[in-house]
């Protein structure tokens, strides 16, 4: 089946490290597919909403106009969303804020779909450490993002890169059960990828390299962590034919999340 999925990541193509991710998900055309976001960063904040289509259409997602979106907190903050086009509604007034859970509402169809997402505490982003190691002759570059993680279990953290400010998108997930409390020591090892396709990417020294980090909850570090892995799943190296786990009841697909975000840049030396 064709990769449906990469419609809620419709902005990104996702890779983890140094391999890339093409879902082969069930057919699950006329699906409601979700993508929203609610950050620590000014607003607005978007939400985006469209259909899956089966795999022997074009890749042209069908918007979904002009229905019911709300977005509130457990502060007393509550919008409805006002469509703006393309499958996008835009708050107005809602604040990101740490510690605040966020609910999402949505009536389409005669179908209600519901998430919920706390957004956690912004782990300070100290900086980015560049090395390298040798493969076949070749040089590869790490970036190691250093912070800290705090002290509770629990912490989860999605990192995106890109490269020369390109449009393709890298990710990486992390969590603290196994350096709970300390350092990270998990670097992001940047593509080296040879070929004449389009989407290859060798990172060579004077690569200017964008990094973002998120802090985001349990249940989006699992629908993150699942995607990343379906790449590898099956026999024999093949696809699972499944759906990553969703936050948003009713069986719609995608997810809704309140995180933080922290940005640094490096130039490779």
């Amino acid at each position: 089946m064709k990769n449906i999925f990469l419609i809620i990541l419709s902005l990104f193509l996702v890779t983890s490290c140094e391999k890339e991710i093409d879902l082969d998900l069930d057919d699950q055309s006329g699906n409601i597919v979700i993508e929203g976001n609610i950050t620590d960063q000014d607003g607005p904040y978007y939400v985006k909403i469209t259909k899956s289509v089966a795999f022997t259409q074009e890749n042209e997602y069908p918007p979904v106009e002009n229905y019911y979106v709300r977005v509130s907190d457990d502060f007393g903050q509550s919008e409805i969303l006002d469509y703006v086009g393309n499958g996008y509604y835009k708050t107005s007034i809602i604040e990101g804020i740490s510690g605040h859970t966020y609910t999402l509402k949505i009536l389409v169809e005669g179908k209600e779909y519901i998430a919920q997402s706390k957004m956690p505490e912004a782990v300070p982003f100290d900086d980015l450490e560049q090395d390298s190691f040798m493969v076949g002759g070749e040089t590869s570059y790490t970036l190691l993002p250093v912070f800290t993680d705090p002290p509770a279990l629990g912490n989860r953290y999605l990192f995106s890169y890109t490269v020369n400010n390109k449009p393709k998108r890298y990710f990486s997930e992390f969590s603290d059960n196994v350096n709970n409390g300390m350092p990270n020591q998990r670097p992001l090892i940047l593509p080296n990828d040879e070929g004449d396709k389009p989407e290859d990417v060798k990172v060579v020294v004077g690569d200017n390299i964008h990094v973002e980090m998120r802090c985001i909850d349990n249940n989006v570090y699992t629908f993150y962590s699942a995607l990343l892995q379906l790449m590898g799943g099956g026999a024999g190296g093949g696809v699972t034919p499944a759906n990553p786990p969703s936050n948003i009841s009713n069986g719609a697909l995608g997810y809704f999340s309140a995180h933080t975000v922290s940005k640094k840049s490096i130039v490779i030396q």
